[in-house]
């Protein structure tokens, strides 16, 4: 349908996706699409019970009664991969994060593991991911983004994001990069307050900007904002979200984007509590946004919905630059959605979605190039025959804003048992003294222990740090450490003589460090991220 022939309520309805609660489709988002022309639908993990029962709530939603139903809807995720993907139930392969993906540094598994991704999200008829994470990870303090991006080398990460970007869109799921002009070197969480990147123009264009050329030049679909204040290319104390000076004069005319822009959800403090929702949905479209994502609450997306409109009303936003958002989303959905539209239930219902013997491999491959061994100055690998080995190993009681509820099966001493005598303790990951002192005691017992650490939010917390601290104190060089998420957790605990990073915590990347730990792997991987001036980008044993 051309834009002309839509009703000024319909296009503005083109420009919001949101979210709603449930495994079917409720009232409240029945009424956003037949009331006020919804465009676009995100689902959360709250909206998954099964790859069926999604496949179907797809479908179902395409099918929903709308004024213009020959106008398909945007059926969207943030599947990166990782410790951030929605989908992570029965039938779906679980692929690496983006910082293993780093460390493996190998551009065809990062494209084959996009194209595997898309497969499934498209079989289940989701056509827009909001991936790849293109940030360049570059602050260690950074509470957000950290494993989410493929390291802090700029070409590294332009390369990993084109190569992602490419293999999400040849299977007809629209690739997003985000989050502009780059979230890496930050130390708040948008999703709680205000962040800001304060470097000057040049080192902005040769770090922060330049994935994100990378990914228009790749022809990425979409590019996502940052709720993020960049003082060199917006004066005034705003997010990028809120500023024309970097989504017009930068993204648009500057750097030659032709793509559709979306907004980070304005649900976020960074947002929300600033100049609120529905306000931040003007500003947003005044700066140049084509897409307003408000993912959780109803009367805040109706609201939103309502101000855009009145703007329109009232002079402050013009029908011209609407009827050009408009003209973006309609030519992207016609591009990428007009096959999609038709699931093939038979399809979507199969488990797994991909057979093992097709993903399997693959998955593999990533997990034993990219295990990573930092030091081994202790000689503890490979771990000595006969002797028990105690694991211990952090139970997820907290996670980030963007991260699932993470329920773990399998664990090292699953993947260690074909091999050694393991045992288990179980501490969280801000471990208080009678837990530290209980894993200590049960130590006592083993010449070998190897103490997982995870650490979301920048810095490690001190209970993990007191823990290793006392276990090094009783078994000092006997101890290796391993990281399951940010790498930079050797820096708190220097004296540790063994240190490897995994970049995440599920089974292929566990039976790989299963193997290297008793030598029947090589270590391959390289730090995507320095740690320190011993253990620098590239370092690898």
């Amino acid at each position: 349908m051309e834009t002309a022939k839509l009703t000024l309520e319909q296009k503005i309805g083109q420009m919001f996706i949101c979210g709603f609660p449930g495994i079917v489709a409720n009232e409240g988002i029945k009424a956003l699409i037949a009331e006020h022309h919804l465009g676009g639908i995100i689902y959360f993990r709250r909206n998954i019970d099964s790859v069926g029962q999604l496949a179907k709530l797809s479908q179902d939603l395409q099918l929903l009664p709308r004024s213009t139903p020959e106008i398909p809807l945007f059926i969207s995720m943030d599947q990166e991969g990782g410790m951030v993907a929605r989908l992570d139930h029965d039938g779906i392969s679980r692929i690496q994060g983006n910082m293993a993906l780093g460390a493996a540094n190998d551009l065809s598994l990062t494209e084959e593991a996009a194209v595997l991704a898309a497969k499934e999200l498209f079989s289940l008829g989701i056509n827009l991911n909001f991936a790849p994470c293109v940030d360049v990870n570059n602050n260690p303090a950074n509470p957000v983004i950290g494993v989410r991006s493929f390291g802090e080398d700029p070409r590294r990460v332009a390369e990993h994001g084109a190569a992602a970007i490419r293999g999400y869109q040849s299977q007809g799921v629209s690739a997003t990069a985000k989050h502009f002009p780059g979230h890496g070197d930050t130390a708040v969480d948008s999703h709680h307050g205000l962040a800001s990147v304060p470097h000057s123009r040049e080192r902005l264009y040769s770090v922060e900007l330049s994935p994100f050329c990378k990914a228009i030049e790749a022809g990425v679909d979409m590019i996502m904002t940052a709720h993020v204040i960049f003082p060199a290319f917006e004066p005034e104390a705003i997010p990028a979200t809120l500023s024309r000076r970097v989504l017009t004069d930068l993204l648009r005319n500057e750097l030659g984007f032709e793509g559709v822009i979306i907004t980070d959800c304005l649900e976020m403090h960074a947002i929300s509590k600033s100049c609120g929702i529905a306000e931040g949905a003007v500003r947003a479209i005044e700066a140049g946004t084509d897409i307003v994502l408000v993912s959780h609450t109803l009367e805040e997306q109706v609201r939103a919905i309502k101000a855009v409109r009145a703007a329109v009303q009232c002079g402050r936003l013009t029908e011209a630059q609407i009827d050009t958002s408009v003209a973006r989303i309609l030519a992207l959905k016609q591009k990428r959605i007009s096959k999609s539209q038709g699931i093939n239930p038979a399809q979507s219902t199969r488990i797994p979605l991909t057979p093992k013997k097709e993903s399997e491999p693959l998955l593999q491959r990533i997990a034993e190039k990219s295990v990573t061994l930092v030091s081994d100055r202790s000689g503890n690998l490979p771990l000595a025959k006969g002797e028990p080995v105690l694991v211990v190993w952090p139970e997820l009681r907290h996670r980030t804003e963007v991260d699932e509820p993470a329920v773990h099966r399998y664990t090292l001493v699953d993947a260690l048992a074909p091999y050694r005598e393991v045992a288990l303790a179980i501490v969280g990951t801000a471990p208080d003294n009678f837990e530290i002192q209980d894993v200590i005691e049960s130590s006592r017992k083993f010449k070998q222990v190897i103490v997982m650490t995870y650490t979301a939010e920048g810095e490690i917390s001190k209970g993990q740090i007191s823990l290793i601290k006392g276990l090094n104190e009783i078994h000092g060089s006997s101890i290796i450490v391993v990281s399951t998420r940010n790498p930079y957790d050797i820096n708190s605990f220097p004296e540790i003589g063994t240190y490897l990073c995994l970049y995440e915590n599920r089974q292929y990347s566990l039976d790989a460090l299963a193997k290297v730990l008793v030598g029947r792997l090589r270590p391959q991987g390289k730090l995507p991220v320095g740690l320190s001036s011993h253990f620098p980008i590239g370092h690898g044993l």
